[in-house]
């Protein structure tokens, strides 16, 4: 398979997830910051011809090939290196159970956090909003219970660089974690690995 060589982020966003699984490979590999808005990357480069969708992340392969969709992208960089642990074997129970917290984040965690960003969060709407999303923390909240340290157990994977990053966008908007003290503690246990910082850090986001 072709090897990763540019990855298109946003600092902050679901990107961000990929970036540190790219740290996590320890591979060479290129970062260019996209503003999504004007659909111009840091180079001048038109994004709409890397994603037509307009929105990160994007993964530029070494043949030219461009990967789109978080969830597609952080299951084909695990799968470089398997050794590491990143995701499961494909065809096991586990890798499903992977592809259902993929699957939960994108779907329903993550679209939950949007009205904040979008505008639709504010006044009277905001409770509505911050409701939806104390549901979807509290789903792994509930995983997370029993005391284990990553959402398949002992091990890091890929669905937790992305639960990470979009629980952490709480930190942004004003949601409390104080109803979800596992996840909490899952952030900061995310946050305090030795690749996320190194994102992190490349992303502009670590305090001075």
């Amino acid at each position: 398979m072709s090897q990763p060589v540019k990855l298109y982020y946003k600092p902050g966003a679901c990107s961000l997830a990929s970036h540190i699984v790219l740290h996590e490979l320890g591979n060479d590999f290129e970062i260019e910051q996209v503003d999504t808005a004007a659909q111009k990357t840091a180079s001048g480069e038109d994004f709409s011809l890397v994603n037509p969708n307009g929105y990160v992340p994007a993964l530029k392969l070494a043949d030219g090939e461009i990967l789109t969709e978080g969830a597609a992208i952080l299951q084909y960089l695990a799968d470089q290196k398997p050794e590491l642990g990143l995701a499961p074997a494909g065809g096991s129970l586990e890798r499903a159970r992977l592809q259902e917290h993929l699957n939960f984040i994108s779907s329903e965690l993550h679209k939950a956090f949007g009205p904040f960003f979008t505008g639709k969060a504010e006044g009277g709407a905001r409770p509505a909003v911050e409701e939806n999303v104390a549901k979807k923390l509290a789903h792994f909240e509930k995983i997370l219970s029993d005391g284990r340290d990553y959402l398949l157990g002992d091990t890091f994977s890929v669905a937790d660089a992305y639960l990470f990053v979009v629980t952490n966008w709480s930190n942004f908007v004003g949601v409390s974690l104080d109803k979800v003290p596992n996840l909490a503690a899952f952030v900061g246990r995310v946050a305090a690995r030795e690749k996320t910082q190194a994102a992190l850090g490349a992303e502009g986001l670590l305090n001075a």
